[in-house]
């Protein structure tokens, strides 16, 4: 659910410039949020590690997407005080998920949300490294930092290659004042915490995207208004994604179409809105050429080609946690 389009890594700008950062909450109250559908075979080690974390988690979220595989009766019979199990009537993807759940930890008072998929296992301290590294980093760098991810690997101890951050130029910034973290500008939704300021100031992730660049989306959005995030590198989950891939126009097919195309409307959506009309042309160019190079049936390229027209009008907006539709 958290998985994104690899890109090209972006120019960014230098840290900012704070005269009055946020007010620190420290390691404060955390809300996990955990979004699942159709997982009931993993998602028991997921809240498992979860709820084993060395800094325990004040509320775990669970989002169920409607999911048809006995996850509602698997939760519902369940018994832990800090389990906030949210039930959806239909399956908003991973997107609208986050959305739900992010907004759900925001209201029940929670310092941070750490949001990840249903797949994810932390290990014992991947919790507590990544709210001391983002505090620390925070006090040396002198601007509060508005999301820190962990390094995510795959089940043999590989690199996960469909959650691998982007750097920044100044990557090692944080690193050399002794600090095992690196700045990057945008991460996949597999372990990330985010304080509470930012989803008040900047809102929720777009749950109109279902599946694919909402992470990217989200994360891109708060590095433009705070600066750049970071990965703390002792912080590690990992991702049981069956199988260890990114995403790739070249292998786009009838099997998984449905997902390319609301990852395509995205990511275009995001490119013309945000960097302009030719970051969006360029993007064009390389979903086309892509596809030319690994042979893409013509009915597929079609509906790709659809995708990247109705970008250029899918626009949606954030909503922020106090909105009704979020009222449990």
């Amino acid at each position: 659910m958290a998985e994104s389009f690899d890109e090209e890594r972006p120019s960014t700008r230098p840290i900012p410039i704070v005269t009055e950062p946020h007010a620190s909450a420290q390691k404060g109250t955390v809300a996990a949020v955990i979004v699942t559908f159709n997982r009931l075979p993993k998602l028991p080690k997921t809240l498992e590690t979860v709820l084993a974390q060395t800094y325990a988690c004040d509320h775990v979220v669970v989002v169920n997407n409607n999911s048809t595989d006995g996850t509602r009766e698997y939760l519902d019979g369940l018994d832990d005080d800090r389990l906030d199990i949210l039930h959806l009537d239909e399956n908003l993807g991973g997107a609208g998920g986050f959305e739900h759940g992010m907004a759900r930890g925001y209201n029940l008072g929670a310092d941070f949300v750490w949001v990840m998929d249903d797949d994810c296992y932390p290990e014992p301290d991947a919790l507590e490294i990544l709210l001391d590294q983002r505090e620390e980093t925070s006090q040396v760098l002198g601007y509060d930092v508005p999301f820190a991810c962990s390094l995510v690997k795959f089940t043999d101890g590989s690199l996960c290659e469909m959650n691998n951050p982007i750097t920044t130029w100044d990557w090692p910034r944080a690193y050399l004042t002794g600090l095992n973290s690196m700045l990057i500008t945008e991460c996949t939704f597999v372990s990330v915490l985010v304080p509470r300021w930012a989803i008040a100031e900047h809102g929720l992730p777009l749950g109109e995207y279902f599946i694919w660049f909402d992470d990217k989306e989200y994360t891109k959005r708060l590095l433009r208004e705070y600066g750049a995030g970071i990965i703390a590198m002792d912080s590690v989950v990992v991702h049981d994604m069956g199988v260890n891939a990114g995403v790739n126009y070249r292998h786009v097919d009838e099997t998984n179409i449905w997902k390319f195309e609301k990852g395509t409307r995205n990511q275009g959506s995001y490119r013309l809105r945000n960097e302009g009309r030719l970051s969006f042309a360029l993007y064009c160019l390389r979903v086309y050429r892509e596809m030319r190079e690994g042979g893409v049936a013509k009915p597929v390229k079609k509906r790709m080609y659809q995708a990247l027209k109705t970008a250029r009008t899918f626009n949606p907006q954030p909503r922020f946690p106090d909105n009704p539709k979020y009222r449990r």
